[in-house]
Parts: C-alpha cells; sequence; structure tokens
C-alpha cells in the first residue's frame, strides 16, 4: 500500500517498514497559561497509513504484519524516520518500533 500526497509523490514502504501518521492531541492550557508548540512533546498516538511488503525470515518466508491500515497504535518516542508532506507529520519506522494497537 502507498499513501499518494496532494503533490503526488507516493510514499511506498519497504520490508517490515510502517508508515503512520502522528495523531495530535487537543490543544491544552494549564492554568491560564499557553503551552508553546515547542514545548510540547511529540505524539506517542499514530495512525496506520501504508505497510510494506512485510519482514523477511531466515528461511526465505514473508511474516505477516500484526497491524494493517487505519489501526491506531502506540509508537515508541524516538524510533523511525519523521517526514512532513503538505503540512502532515509521517513517520516511517521499523514494526518493532510499534509498542501496540490502541482499541
Amino acid at each position: 500500500m502507498a499513501i499518494a500526497t496532494k503533490s503526488s509523490i507516493k510514499i511506498t514502504p519497504l520490508g517490515d517498514r510502517v508508515l503512520v501518521k502522528r495523531i495530535e492531541a487537543a490543544e491544552q492550557i494549564k492554568g491560564g497559561i499557553y503551552i508553546p508548540e515547542t514545548a510540547k512533546e511529540k505524539s506517542q498516538e499514530a495512525e496506520v497509513v501504508a505497510l510494506g511488503s512485510g519482514k523477511r525470515l531466515e528461511d526465505g518466508k514473508v511474516q505477516a504484519f500484526e497491524v494493517k491500515a487505519g489501526d491506531r497504535v502506540l509508537i515508541s518516542k524516538y524510533g523511525g524516520t519523521e517526514l512532513e508532506r503538505d503540512g502532515e507529520q509521517y513517520v516511517l519506522l521499523s514494526e518493532d518500533d510499534i509498542l501496540g494497537i490502541l482499541e
């Protein structure tokens, strides 16, 4: 599965890579103090957008993914490669960097 952005650039993950889109937390004001974007932590929640072909095992077989497109997942804080396309934040990471599926 590949994602096509508005600028017609397609991103197709390879192997056991997964493309996810960060889900930004709602803006909060604590005690009347506005917290600027630069001071906020990155969201660890993301939505799976596209999957690679799967992890190749030593015996040559391809291991199926445990996640599917559309799943809401929890990703490691510093894992993967961050991308920005048309103002949207994406992360390209290994399936091993996905910590869990949110239900």
